[in-house]
């Protein structure tokens, strides 16, 4: 095993160490200048985790040379092994970083001319004299880049750095929005509190009135060129297809063979013998998986087979490579997955984590006498409070709601569409949720019809009820928690009209499952023992017998809960135990057959994902907010999408304009249906900025109810 004496600290304390390549060694950037990057350099970055689990980046300037490109490759391959082979790798280009690496630097990348070969140093002086021109892009990842120094590089949709050491101006294009000012004004902070020590002054500049300073150091002013579009942001909303290939090398040479042609793949067709490749290359991104198993040499060789792989397809040379090893898998790769399963403990930094820092997820149990206080405990089991406020239930007939019988509260049929109208109290004030249920056989006519009636509902109401659209089947557990101690009972088709029910089929079967936040529901499913499942309560019904069957990993709560279903089919019910079913109720299911017998893993709290959705460049484009996002990250012109894996909220900022406003939720209904997972049909909840409930504001850390009562711009300008 190669060792460096710079390996020798590395990874030792949590956080950001950064090295440049210099005359083919690594040279460590002082910690006031990360985020810096000269464009003629080679760099290498390590991050540690609290857990401790590693992340490794080498990033290549657009002007670097092959020499040092490829010395960064090596120390990169030398300190993953030398920190043990379980770190993940990354390969990053100038313009093309992973969200993993920009989020980094939350306030900016700042890129710069020039590099070891110029004499350029990575120094922290109280020299002044800079002289430099940054050009400011991005509204999620912010990039600064070095520019010359003149007036034809400024235009009038953006926002530049004038850094003259002592005074360091932001100057705002005329057609620059306040969002971007915002950012840009992270940078210029960044600047002189970091490279500068706090010893520089910072001014805001308008664009038209700027003082002499600007003219003596960029000449007289020529006219500003207009704003340009951003023509090369490519719409990243609908992830394309993935393929799967085995990698050998039996004979020497590195073969990759095809697994399977579109995803999405299951888990099982990783074999921990094995090293693979996952072709995202239509999107820039290659994966490759490393197997426990692997040989060593494989192994080894991962990130020079991502390498050929991507010239032999002849994609873009700007594409991303991560290395991953088995149990270190990134939220990017394990999309591709329909049934990705992590094991319980993981050892990589499968981001399984509180809300906070990226660690171990605790699965906070729930707990609902504690939900006011604990924001984090109700984001994650989406529990608004114990679900004990108002309830009120219309069903969509010709156009119009009728008001369903309060006796059948908790009865829910496949052909028809409900409104159930929820409300509160919270802090004092009366809050409201509106539940649009849809059948799946439903009409269109009523599915158009209660898009519409709720909309009419919530005008109604002033607009500030939290609206969620939920598709049978897939209801969150808040929703499930409203008919208090009884479980709600899902009829596979038929309404609940009077006289309209289609006459419902002589045997059927309930499946009875609780929630994480220990909620029932029981949901019609075909009659056939394949629908059985050991971790839950069935409870079948056919014209002479009444059965409920228990699995082994079933709970007491799914027992009890079965009663009032069978109470509700009629008749006296055997109890039936797994394992020891008499042969009359394997023949009401029509034989015996597989099912479900593993105890089921519970699910993973996957991390959250904040999009950003905006028309500013003159298209509706989706882009994820990078690292650990924050309150701040809402632009208040935007509509945000956040994916909490079960549910996604779009939240509509107060100056977001009609095109997003009407765009996102198609957008957010593309989203769910182009995952690569093939998730399908979750809950989607439109909420408002100001207006956010604790399922929402829980994936915040420290959210600030009053953070929006004063301008954002105004509290970043009080910095200056």
């Amino acid at each position: 095993m190669v060792s460096h004496k710079e390996f020798e600290g590395a990874g030792k304390q949590p956080g950001l160490q950064v090295w440049r390549i210099e005359n083919m060694d690594l040279k460590p950037v002082p910690k006031g200048l990360h985020g810096n990057f000269y464009t003629g350099d080679a760099y290498l970055l390590l991050f540690t985790t609290q857990a401790p689990s590693h992340y490794i980046h080498m990033w290549i300037g657009d002007e670097c040379t092959q020499d040092e490109s490829g010395a960064a490759a090596i120390f990169a391959t030398q300190l993953d092994d030398f920190l043990g082979g379980g770190p993940v790798q990354f390969r990053e280009t100038q313009n093309n970083e992973s969200l993993t690496f920009v989020g980094y630097f939350k306030s900016g990348i700042k890129y710069q001319k020039g590099g070891v070969a110029s004499g350029f140093q990575h120094v922290v002086t109280n020299d002044m004299n800079v002289k430099r021109l940054l050009h400011i892009k991005g509204r999620r990842a912010i990039r600064a880049t070095e520019v010359a120094m003149s007036w034809a590089s400024f235009n009038q949709g953006d926002c530049f750095i004038v850094d003259l050491g002592k005074d360091i101006y932001q100057w705002c294009g005329s057609e620059c929005n306040r969002f971007e000012r915002l950012k840009a004004s992270q940078v210029a902070i960044d600047i002189r509190d970091n490279e500068r020590n706090g010893r520089a002054k910072l001014q805001m500049v308008e664009e038209g009135a700027e003082p002499p300073a600007l003219t003596e150091a960029l000449g007289p002013k020529t006219s500003i060129a207009p704003a340009t579009p951003d023509d090369d942001k490519v719409d990243t909303s609908n992830r394309k297809k993935g393929a799967l290939y085995m990698i050998s090398d039996a004979s020497g040479s590195m073969k990759s063979s095809v697994v399977a042609q579109s995803s999405p793949f299951k888990q099982a067709m990783l074999s921990p013998e094995e090293c693979y490749i996952l072709d995202n290359g239509v999107d820039r991104n290659i994966f490759v998986w490393k197997g426990p198993k692997a040989n060593m040499t494989e192994r080894k060789a991962a990130m020079a087979a991502a390498q050929q792989f991507i010239k032999e397809k002849g994609y873009s040379d700007k594409t991303q490579i991560q290395v991953l090893p088995a149990g270190g898998e990134t939220t990017l790769f394990k999309q591709f997955f329909s049934d990705w399963k992590d094991k319980d403990q993981t050892t990589g930094p499968s981001k399984a984590y509180t809300i906070g820092r990226i660690a171990k997820v605790e699965q906070v149990p729930f707990d609902a006498s504690t939900l006011h206080s604990n924001k984090a405990m109700a984001a994650q089991h989406g529990m608004v409070d114990d679900g004990k406020g108002k309830v009120q239930i219309w069903r969509v007939e010709n156009g119009e709601k009728v008001p369903v019988d309060p006796s059948s509260y908790g009865q829910f049929y496949g052909g028809d569409c409900y409104l159930i109208l929820y409300s509160y109290r919270l802090g004092g004030r009366e809050q409201h949720i509106i539940y649009t249920w849809q059948g799946l056989k439903c009409t269109q006519d009523e599915l158009a019809a209660s898009a519409f009636l709720t909309v009419k509902l919530d005008d109604s109401m002033g607009g500030a009820p939290v609206q969620v659209r939920v598709t049978q089947g897939q209801e969150p557990p808040h929703l499930m928690s409203l008919f208090q101690g009884k479980p709600m009972m899902i009829h596979s088709g038929g309404t609940s009209r009077k006289g309209g029910q289609t006459k419902a089929g002589a045997t059927r079967l309930f499946h009875i499952r609780q929630s994480s936040s220990r909620a029932t529901r029981a949901v019609e499913v075909e009659p056939s023992a394949s629908n059985l499942n050991t971790n839950d309560v069935f409870v079948l019904k056919s014209p002479d017998a009444l059965f409920v069957w228990r699995g082994v990993g079933a709970s007491d709560e799914e027992l009890e809960a079965a009663k009032h279903v069978a109470g509700f089919l009629g008749g006296s019910a055997n109890n039936v135990a797994e394992g020891k079913e008499p042969a009359g109720f394997w023949s009401v299911l029509g034989g015996k057959k597989d099912y479900q017998t593993s105890k089921s893993l519970q699910n993973m709290v996957k991390p959250p994902r904040l999009f950003g959705c905006s028309n500013k460049t003159g298209r509706l484009i989706v882009e994820e907010v990078p690292g650990d996002f924050t309150q701040s990250d809402l632009a208040t012109d935007d509509v945000m999408l956040l994916d909490t894996w079960d549910q996604i909220f779009i939240w509509v900022g107060n100056e977001a304009n009609a095109e997003e406003r009407t765009g996102a939720p198609k957008i957010a209904k593309e989203y769910v249906d182009s995952d690569p997972s093939g998730r399908r049909g979750l809950p989607i909840s439109t909420i408002k900025q100001g207006a956010e409930p604790p399922t929402f504001t829980g994936w915040f850390q420290a959210w600030d109810a009053n953070m929006w009562d004063t301008d954002p711009l105004d509290r970043i300008r009080a910095r200056f």
